[in-house]
């Protein structure tokens, strides 16, 4: 076990004028991927932060270190909708098919984010990795419920269904998507994992 030497100084916090910068490049950077979706030039970012390009690669390295924070920030709405599922679905495929749809929506803050989340599941030192692995048990845990109830398909895995909503919400904006393709996509992906499918006028989730 490791101890502190007597000598060695207490971690310092960042200075105020640093985490300002990266508070303010976080804000740059949400603005742009909104427009440009997440391949927009860093360099862009920074320009419009008013800082240097060296100031973000210090707070940033990557680009999927700064979308790791960007979505860092977003963590507080998706944990109060996953609580939300818990608390408010009557039986576990459908809270199981609410968090898919939580999942897709968080998946399509920014258009082309699906495939660096993609990417990051197979890079372990990449920023997102954790991320998604997370978001990954959290998966299992609503798929193991359904599983249990025997609503979900028994070899069916938590991390294919976290690929199942990259794929929807890449599906979101792709060229030949319309107002329907979100539902219809989800639908597609229950009815992939669902033992027994809903009648037609079923009502969706309540945070579907």
């Amino acid at each position: 076990m490791l101890t502190m030497s007597a000598t060695t100084p207490p971690a310092r916090r960042p200075r105020a004028d640093a985490q300002r910068n990266r508070d303010h490049i976080l804000d740059v950077a949400e603005q742009h991927f909104g427009e440009h979706g997440v391949t927009g030039s860093l360099d862009a970012i920074a320009k419009r932060a008013g800082v240097g390009a060296g100031t973000l690669y210090r707070h940033f390295p990557t680009r999927e270190a700064l979308l790791a924070a960007l979505l860092a920030a977003r963590d507080d709405e998706l944990v109060a909708r996953r609580e939300a599922i818990r608390t408010g679905s009557t039986d576990a495929a459908e809270a199981l098919d609410g968090w898919l749809r939580a999942l897709t929506d968080w998946a399509s803050a920014f258009d082309g984010l699906p495939e660096p989340l993609r990417a990051a599941m197979s890079a372990e030192a990449s920023p997102l990795a954790l991320t998604c692995q997370g978001y990954i048990t959290t998966t299992d845990e609503f798929l193991a419920d359904a599983q249990r109830e025997g609503s979900a398909r028994a070899e069916v895995r938590g991390r294919d269904l976290f690929l199942a909503t990259l794929a929807t919400s890449w599906a979101r904006g792709a060229a030949m998507a319309d107002e329907s393709s979100p539902a219809s996509m989800a639908d597609l992906t229950r009815t992939g994992w669902a033992t027994t499918q809903p009648p037609c006028d079923a009502p969706r989730s309540v945070l579907g």
